[in-house]
């Protein structure tokens, strides 16, 4: 099979979808799908090191607005889509003009059911762009059960819709601690801090305010404890920043930016919790990516991370900073032995959802688009 991926859409630093595009690019082609990656002109050589089994086609405007007018009118009749048999949009967009049978990927419908959630122009933009692809797409992949019931809820006529959960690398996210102290040493981490860990992009819908507000009683019952918040600056971040600047707790809050892969399941696991207050998503890879590394995770119920949590992490309502500290409050008192306990539970649970199986379902979605053809 010949499958275009468009690539064109991914950050120079790799978080949430971008990782997930990321991991489809590296295993399609093991897979023995002829692959071609579709990138931005300048952004070529990160994708040869990352898939060298693919063939990479340049050809997209660095330009955000550039690259987005040119996918929706001439990335469709480009070379190569004229020369696979499936082009896999992987963002929401899709061009709207060429033959090539289509495949986008829906990661969530929150641009729908709180756009307050995100900034005003994005909002119009992908609600467009989620309702053209949901009626001129061959195919459509949800990455998430959560997220294909709310497209049968919110969008009931649409192409036939194929679930792709998400996975880890269960090889990069272990509980293997040997090597934690060296890393923390070499990225200049401390060594010996407890500390309570947040990853992800710093904006509204994380629930960071929520976090803060909790970490006040936590701090208050634990003197050593510290937080720490790891992801790069998303939008809306000035309330964050005024409310951080007055947090009583506030010399005991580290923000550690973007943090290099390298370094990342050490973090995780070192922690004597993770954080993830998140008021909605379409996965909520951080949860994974941190029960994979045998951490304790403290996340939010009624969402898509309760869904793939289970029963391997502790649950609080949406916004409930007062059930957050709570629980917080008792992970981070747990014996090592209660804390080891959780750590097995969590990494069963991991192991469950695996990028083997989400590139089965890929296949499926391709297949299914090429015959419709």
């Amino acid at each position: 099979m010949r499958v275009a991926l468009d690539v064109s859409a991914v950050p120079a630093r790799i978080a949430g979808a971008g990782r997930y595009v990321v991991e489809i690019a590296r295993r399609l082609p093991l897979l023995g799908v002829e692959t071609t990656l579709v990138t931005r002109r300048d952004d070529a050589s990160r994708w040869h090191q990352w898939s060298p089994g693919a063939s990479i086609s340049p050809i997209v405007p660095d330009d955000r607005a550039r690259r987005l007018a040119f996918e929706a009118w001439r990335l469709g009749r480009s070379e190569p889509a004229r020369h696979v048999e499936v082009w896999h949009a992987p963002h929401y967009t899709m061009p709207r003009r060429g033959s090539t049978p289509t495949v986008v990927t829906i990661h969530d419908l929150t641009f729908f059911t709180n756009p307050e959630w995100h900034e005003r122009s994005k909002v119009a933009f992908f609600r467009r762009a989620i309702k053209y692809a949901a009626t001129h797409a061959d195919v459509l992949i949800s990455v998430s059960d959560f997220t294909a019931r709310q497209i049968e809820e919110l969008i009931p006529r649409h192409a036939p819709l194929v679930v792709a959960s998400l996975g880890v690398n269960l090889e990069q996210f272990t509980a293997d601690s040997s090597r934690d102290r060296d890393l923390f040493h070499a990225h200049g981490l401390a060594v010996d801090v407890p500390y309570v860990f947040f990853l992800g992009t710093i904006e509204p819908r994380k629930g960071l305010d929520v976090l803060l507000e909790a970490f006040i009683d936590v701090a208050r019952s634990d003197e050593s404890i510290e937080l720490w918040l790891a992801g790069q600056t998303g939008w809306g971040i000035k309330e964050f920043d005024q409310t951080l600047a007055r947090h009583p707790a506030a010399s005991r809050i580290r923000r550690l930016g973007f943090v290099d892969d390298a370094v990342l399941p050490a973090l995780l696991r070192q922690s004597r919790a993770v954080a993830y207050p998140s008021r909605g998503e379409g996965f909520g890879l951080p949860v994974l990516e941190a029960m994979a590394c045998g951490a304790t995770v403290v996340t939010t119920s009624e969402t898509v991370m309760a869904d793939v949590a289970g029963d391997a992490a502790s649950l609080v309502p949406v916004g409930d900073a007062l059930a957050l500290a709570d629980a917080l409050s008792r992970v981070v008192a747990a014996s090592a032995g209660e804390r080891s306990e959780r750590s097995v539970r969590a990494r069963a649970r991991a192991e469950r959802f695996t990028w083997d199986a989400s590139l089965g379902q890929h296949l499926r979605a391709y297949e299914m688009a090429r015959t419709k053809s």
